[in-house]
C-alpha cells in the first residue's frame, strides 16, 4: 500500500472508531483488550497518535522521554475524551500529509521512509483499535483485502521478525497463513527459541490457518477467535495456543 492508502485508511478507521466507541459507552468493556473499557482504548489511541504526531511534526530522532510520555498520555474527564480523541486524530492526519516526503526521524520497523513508516503504523494501530472498538459497541468489523495483507505483512516481517518478544519454541515450531484471497501471499512463521523467521511461501508448517486476507489481519492479532469467519486451522493446533498466548505486540 502507497502513503496516500494508508493516509485514507487511518482516516475512516479513526471516524469509524470514534462513531463505535460513542455508541458503545465509557463504561462498556473491551472483550478483546481484557480488563480496559473503552475509556481505557481511547486514552490509549488517543495518546498513540499524539505520540505518533510528535515525531513527525519535529523530526525527533529518538524515542520519546518517560517526562515527554506524561505529557502525551495524560488523563482526560469522560465529557472531553472523545473530543480529545478526534482531536488528536485530526492532528495526526494533518501532521502526515503535510510531511515533507524527505522527513526524517525515529522509526522502529523497516519502511522506505520515515513518512511511510508512521502512515503504515498509524494505519494499522488506529484500524486494529477500531476492531475493539466496534467488539465493544456489539458492531460487525471488517476490513478490505489490500489492508488486510498489508497488515499482515507487517505484523510477520516487521514487528515479529524483530530479536526480541515472547513468541518462542524450544524445540521450535512453525506456522502456515495462507490467505484464501491470495495465493501467491502466503508466509510461513518458524517459532524458534530466541527469535522469529518469516519466509515466504508455505513450507512444511506444523499448523497452517487459512481464510481471507481480512479475518486472518485480525485473527493474528487476536481479535477474530478461531472458527469464526473464514478462519480454519490446520494441523497442530497448539502452535496456535502459544500464537494466542506469547503473539503480543509492543510498540519498540
Amino acid at each position: 500500500m502507497e502513503i496516500e492508502a494508508h493516509l485514507a485508511a487511518l482516516r475512516a478507521d479513526g471516524a469509524r472508531l470514534a462513531e463505535a466507541a460513542q455508541a458503545a459507552g465509557m463504561e462498556a468493556g473491551v472483550p478483546t483488550c481484557p480488563g480496559w473499557t473503552v475509556r481505557e482504548l481511547l486514552h490509549h489511541i488517543g495518546g498513540v497518535h499524539r505520540w505518533a504526531a510528535l515525531h513527525v511534526t519535529t523530526g525527533l530522532d529518538r524515542p520519546t522521554t518517560a517526562a515527554e510520555d506524561a505529557r502525551i498520555f495524560v488523563r482526560v474527564a469522560d465529557p472531553e475524551l472523545l473530543p480529545w480523541f478526534l482531536e488528536g486524530h485530526a492532528a495526526l492526519l494533518r501532521a502526515l500529509e503535510g510531511a515533507d516526503p524527505g522527513l526524517r526521524c525515529w522509526t522502529f520497523l523497516p519502511a522506505p521512509s520515515p513518512l511511510a513508516f508512521w502512515a503504515r503504523r498509524q494505519a494499522h494501530e488506529t484500524h486494529i483499535h477500531r476492531v475493539d472498538a466496534e467488539t465493544a459497541a456489539g458492531w460487525p468489523a471488517a476490513c478490505g483485502r489490500e489492508l488486510g495483507a498489508d497488515g499482515i505483512d507487517e505484523l510477520l516481517n516487521g514487528f515479529l521478525a524483530r530479536r526480541h518478544g515472547r513468541l518462542v519454541a524450544d524445540p521450535p515450531r512453525c506456522l502456515g497463513v495462507a490467505p484464501i484471497d491470495d495465493p501467491e501471499g502466503s508466509w510461513t512463521i518458524r517459532i524458534e527459541p530466541d527469535r522469529r523467521v518469516v519466509t515466504p511461501g508455505i513450507d512444511a508448517p506444523d499448523c497452517t490457518v487459512r481464510g481471507s486476507s481480512a479475518d486472518l489481519y485480525h485473527h493474528l492479532w487476536n481479535r477474530l477467535p478461531p472458527g469464526t469467519g473464514s478462519i480454519e486451522v490446520e494441523g497442530d493446533g497448539r502452535v496456535m495456543e502459544l500464537w494466542r498466548e506469547r503473539a503480543t505486540i509492543r510498540w519498540s
